[in-house]
């Protein structure tokens, strides 16, 4: 006669422990940035050392709604580099698809049109990721329930 007890706790920490690697699994990088950007409207904007006049500003664009300085994938207007609340200007003569200006503590940068931000859509790689293990978990579950059942109906052979 199998002992239930130890089995059903042996099958128990084997499903704990699965559950926590599959918690535990971290989709973001924990690497730096390549280079100072902005994101503005779900567009990236990258950082140059080029200083903008004040006179030559124009209205306010955006601004810094989220900073941080590891990689990711976030949404909104946020930065690597600048903190919450930096603002984005227009440029007089300059389309703001092509650069718009950043306001530092040393004044203000231009910041050049990259193309489309990506990082604020979830890829299908983590999805997938949290999908496949998800399955594995209701496999491991659904086998330890039958053999559970077996096991106390007596019909379980080795």
């Amino acid at each position: 006669m199998p002992n239930f007890l130890r089995t059903e706790r042996y099958m128990k920490i084997s499903l704990i422990t699965l559950l926590l690697l599959v918690m535990c699994s971290s989709p973001a990088a924990l690497a730096s940035w390549a280079y100072s950007f902005v994101v503005n409207d779900g567009k990236i904007y990258v950082m140059s050392e080029n200083p903008v006049e004040a006179s030559a500003l124009g209205d306010v664009v955006g601004k810094v709604t989220y900073h941080t300085d590891r990689e990711g994938t976030y949404g909104g207007n946020f930065s690597n580099v600048y903190p919450k609340g930096t603002k984005y200007y227009a440029v007089q003569g300059i389309a703001p698809e092509t650069a718009i200006a950043v306001e530092t503590q040393a004044g203000y940068l231009m910041a050049h049109y990259e193309g489309e931000y990506g990082g604020a859509h979830v890829s299908w790689m983590v999805i997938k990721d949290w999908i496949a293990a998800g399955l594995i978990l209701l496999i491991v579950g659904c086998v330890a329930v039958i053999v559970l059942k077996k096991w106390k109906d007596g019909s379980y052979r080795r």
